[in-house]
């Protein structure tokens, strides 16, 4: 939804009466065609049930993950914070944001989120020579093709 009307009333109308996203007058267009390439992205998420990053795959209906084909075990917690990772491919996620979507606000240790990311590391990118899991200093982690 594109408009000039940017209260959160109208938001919050706008987004209940069935939009996707809504974006208000005046916008840069950036900030338009990151929303139109997350909502493809969405879009081809829903259609397939799987995310392709590089060669790595994620079947988020089967709960499989591939990479240049080959069969990789993750735990549920893995699987579940490789796949918020990849649906925000891209983007860096900080470990609040991680904590919250992942762990569902569930009590947690301060390393939690770095224990699990050099889980998934040894898992998804040590027996490959492109890394997908990167470190953003100070501010969290990112899943991207090289």
């Amino acid at each position: 939804m594109l408009t000039a009307r940017d209260s959160v009333d109208d938001r919050v109308r706008g987004l209940e009466g069935g939009a996707d996203d809504y974006l208000a007058k005046p916008f840069d267009v950036r900030e338009l065609l990151a929303r139109v390439h997350a909502l493809l992205r969405r879009d081809k998420i829903h259609r397939t049930g799987a995310i392709h990053v590089d060669d790595l795959v994620i079947d988020s209906k089967a709960h499989t993950v591939t990479r240049q084909g080959e069969a990789i075990k993750l735990t549920p917690r893995e699987f579940s914070l490789l796949e918020a990772l990849a649906r925000n491919e891209g983007r860096t996620l900080t470990r609040e944001v991680i904590l919250e979507s992942v762990w569902n606000n569930e009590e947690s240790l301060d390393n939690t989120v770095n224990f699990h990311i050099t889980s998934l590391r040894k898992k998804i990118d040590a027996a490959f020579e492109r890394k997908l899991i990167h470190t953003v200093h100070g501010i969290g982690y990112v899943l991207r093709r090289p």
